[in-house]
Order: C-alpha cells, then structure tokens, then sequence
C-alpha cells in the first residue's frame, strides 16, 4: 500500500510557530506531526510514502531522510506553486503516484492507528472517505451528506439539513478509484478557479457520477491541526498515548 501525504503548505494559522518551519514539523511530545503519521501508516502496513513538499521543504525533506528503513520507502516531491495554488495542485503534481491503491490523507490530520485500520478493512469500493459524527459541525468543517455509507455531497458550505458527519482528511482509492480521480484532477485544473480549489471538491463532484462510500470511525481519536487550539488538542492525544 502507498501513501501520499500533501504538507506543502506552511500553516499560516498556526503562525508565529510556523514562522520558520511548516505545520508538518510542530512538536507534538517525541515526535512531530509528520513523524507521528509516517509511524502509524508504517504499522498499518504501508511500505511507500509520497509526501508533496513545499514551504521549507528542505526541513521535511532532512527529516524524512532519518525516516526511512528497510521495508519502508520514503520520498518527496515538490511543489512550488504552494503558495499560490490550493491543495488540489499538490494533486495534481502527484498524479502519477496514483496508478495504484493508495491512501490520500492532509499533512494536518492525525489520528490513532485504529481509524486507518478501520479504513483500510472497510468494504470494497472506488473511493472511500474516512467521517466522523459529532452533535454539530463549524463553518471550518468539512461537511458530509449521506446515503447510508455513500457520499452523496461533500463540502464545508452544505446546510446543516444536509449535514450528517464530516471528513477527516484521509481517504483510500481501490480499483478504479485511483483513474477516476486523476482523471477528475486533470479536468478540475483545465479551468481558472481550479488552481485555488481543493481536492475534496472533486471528490464532490466524482460523487455525482461514481459511486463514493464512506468509513465511519466514531469513538476513534484524531485531530486536524490548523489553530492554536487544534494544536493544544494533538499533544493531549499524545500525552494520552492514543498514538502509541
């Protein structure tokens, strides 16, 4: 199994911490953020990592350097539209990492081992999209509308009548998922606002015309870090020994 992580960015919402380092590289107890998720991937059983570098990419770039080992293949690529472009670019410079099965997930979103386990073993389908269910959502939420398990829209602006979880950031393309998807990309970048849409957008609308399913992992520990707060959150998983 192959993983492509999308850290290109700095993390400006995060700022002054990320100054002079990109999100990716925060602390969060022994290790950070970055590290976390090349180890619970690696335990999952993912042996190739793809990670999209842009911001101080040659601070990542040193880092995974020290990361990899037998039975684990790390490499980078860069972006240098990162600073201009949403992430659907660094998706759109991936694209021919995606020929196969393969795990997309945000260079922000952590969580334990048990939600990629859960995804990694959920039904059989195209695209899977890993959700979560909470009693309300925030405009920052990137919000799901369902069909029992299938994805039927998803965005951060859907109404809270349409509303029934949210994504976290980590998705898995099977079969034909990875050709559908790139094939999305390349169409999503053909027209001027492409370059400052993001791929869960496309994943939108692939929906209306393939079928997208969703795993649940309700009860699991994960967190997206994108403020201050976010941040204080991870390390509590941490000190908890939820990633351990």
């Amino acid at each position: 199994m192959k993983a492509v992580i999308l850290s290109a960015g700095q993390g400006s919402r995060l700022l002054p911490l990320t100054a002079e380092r990109p999100k990716c590289l925060l602390p969060l107890g022994p290790k950070s953020l970055i590290e976390w998720q090349i180890e619970i991937l690696s335990r999952s059983g993912v042996d190739e990592i793809v990670v999209v570098v842009g911001f101080r990419a040659a601070l990542v770039e040193a880092v995974l350097a020290g990361l990899a080992r037998p039975g684990l293949a790390i490499r980078t690529l860069f972006n240098p539209f990162y600073n201009v472009a949403d992430n659907l670019g660094s998706c759109w410079l991936a694209r021919h990492e995606m020929a196969g099965d393969f795990l997309l997930l945000n260079g922000d979103t952590l969580f334990e081992t048990a939600v990629l386990q859960r995804l990694l073993h959920s039904p059989p389908a195209p695209i899977t999209v890993t959700i979560d269910r909470k009693a309300g959502y925030d405009a920052d939420d990137m919000k799901v509308h369902l069909d029992g398990a299938r994805l039927i829209e998803i965005g951060k602006t859907l109404p809270p009548a349409r509303t029934n979880a949210e994504s976290i950031g980590l998705l898995l393309f099977r079969g034909a998922g990875p050709e559908i998807f790139v094939d999305a990309v390349e169409r999503a970048l053909r027209v001027s606002e492409g370059l400052k849409s993001f791929y869960l957008k496309v994943i939108d609308l692939v929906a209306k015309s393939h079928r997208v399913e969703t795993a649940t992992i309700e009860g699991l520990a994960w967190g997206e870090v994108d403020y201050p707060a976010d941040l204080q959150r991870a390390e509590q998983l941490v000190a908890d020994g939820r990633l351990v």
